[in-house]
């Protein structure tokens, strides 16, 4: 099991918002255990006639929660983020975009301190399919099987899970990291828990300019990673010193570029697409 599983009890913050609740009623489709809701002023609602809502995740805790979804506003999601942690929630899913850079460093660090998963800010989520989904991924694309794949990309990881699935393979877990600057796991974390993982037989890192996340990962691989690992890198066509649109698509001093991204996974035996539907090719292979 990577993370969560059908068993995994899910609480949302935020889930009266317009994005908290349309998410929220994806999730349960899926079979998410969606335990309970919070919208503070509004406890003793139930949200769809089933799920609860509570005024606090303190209050929440009666429901035995593991994981939460983060659904408010940027401003207020350091509060949400740290009501979470000290209610000892083990994943901390946050949704929002546009988090104030040092809020989420802050919640990162403190999540660390206390072995806690911050999965984003501003990114899909995590799926493993027909078990559990805690995020906005589209719940049509999945199907079961042994590919995992972790992404910086939001949009582009459904392009890619689709496009596993449509070649009859499927997936084991899907993880979207996030794409601010600043997330709480990178593609050591994820390729840690990958290997580790009885129902992965193959890996996909679907990465982007800005940054040496795939560089480290590549570094990684050659050392630690027995299973397949093929890649795709987005922005490969941005002049360097671009701003793509993402806040971590920074390039910095000859690392960060396209080059770079290829060259580090090349040296790590890693097989990079050259568009996002060639992957199921490389998994093949």
């Amino acid at each position: 099991m990577v993370l969560i599983d059908k068993n995994t009890k899910v609480i949302v913050q935020g889930i009266t918002g317009h994005q908290g609740s349309f998410h929220t009623g994806e999730m349960l489709k899926f079979g998410t255990n969606v335990v309970a809701g919070i919208a503070p002023g509004k406890g003793g609602t139930k949200f769809a006639d089933k799920v609860p809502i509570v005024n606090s995740v303190a209050e929440a805790m009666q429901y035995e929660p593991d994981a939460t979804m983060i659904s408010v506003p940027a401003p207020f999601v350091k509060d949400a983020a740290y009501e979470a942690i000290d209610n000892g929630l083990k994943i901390v899913y946050i949704l929002t975009e546009h988090v104030p850079y040092q809020d989420t460093m802050e919640i990162v660090k403190e999540a660390q301190l206390r072995n806690i998963t911050v999965l984003g800010p501003n990114g899909p989520g995590i799926t493993v399919p027909f078990e559990s989904k805690i995020g906005i991924m589209p719940n049509h694309i999945f199907k079961e099987g042994d590919v995992a794949v972790a992404s910086r990309s939001g949009t582009l990881t459904y392009e890619i899970v689709y496009a596993i699935t449509k070649a009859g393979m499927g997936e084991s877990t899907v993880i979207g990291l996030g794409g601010d600057r600043v997330v709480g796991l990178s593609f050591i974390d994820v390729l840690k828990m990958f290997e580790n993982d009885p129902k992965t037989k193959k890996i996909v890192l679907v990465g982007e300019i800005g940054g040496n996340n795939e560089e480290l990962a590549a570094e990684y691989i050659k050392k630690n990673v027995k299973k397949k690992v093929v890649a795709y890198i987005a922005g490969r066509s941005a002049p360097p010193g671009k701003r793509m649109g993402h806040a971590g698509a920074i390039i910095e001093r000859g690392v960060g570029t396209a080059e770079s991204k290829l060259k580090a996974f090349n040296s790590a035996g890693v097989k990079v697409a050259d568009y996002p539907q060639d992957i199921p090719k490389l998994l093949e292979e």
